[in-house]
């Protein structure tokens, strides 16, 4: 059992650590990494949880779409553009591979409808202008 928490504790130092730099360089997404932070810390330690959601680095970017309210669209683009990126370039070296291909462009498609569908787009201003009462209450 204690294991497992030292794996959550250093998977979730590693997502946070990957998470920060996401946030300030342009190719590399911030929201997946820190979504494992999250993940990983609120499963080895309430401590740990509760540091991390208390961050800047958590509330700038993944608060709104944990509380279930949605993303900026600054934010679903980032990602989409390097999600679509990644999955192209093993697109390309799986030219011998056609199952692969059609495997990735199915979790491609599904990706972007997510995202363009399934997550709410919000405004800038709308993930700090709203309290918790108000965004709750809705």
């Amino acid at each position: 059992m204690k294991l497992k928490k030292i794996l959550y504790v250093v998977l979730g130092c590693i997502g946070a650590t990957l998470g920060a730099l996401g946030a300030v360089l342009p190719l590399l997404p911030a929201f997946p990494f820190l979504l494992l932070a999250a993940f990983c810390f609120a499963r080895s330690s309430e401590k740990l949880h509760n540091w991390f959601t208390g961050t800047k680095l958590y509330k700038n970017n993944l608060e709104s779409y944990i509380k279930g309210r949605g993303m900026t669209r600054k934010t679903k683009i980032k990602i989409m553009v390097t999600v679509t990126l990644l999955m192209s370039m093993g697109f390309v070296m799986m030219d011998q591979v056609p199952v692969g291909r059609i495997i990735l462009a199915c979790v491609w498609i599904f990706h972007i409808l997510y995202f363009m569908l399934g997550v709410k787009t919000l405004k800038a201003g709308e993930i700090f202008g709203k309290s918790e009462v108000e965004c709750d209450g809705e």
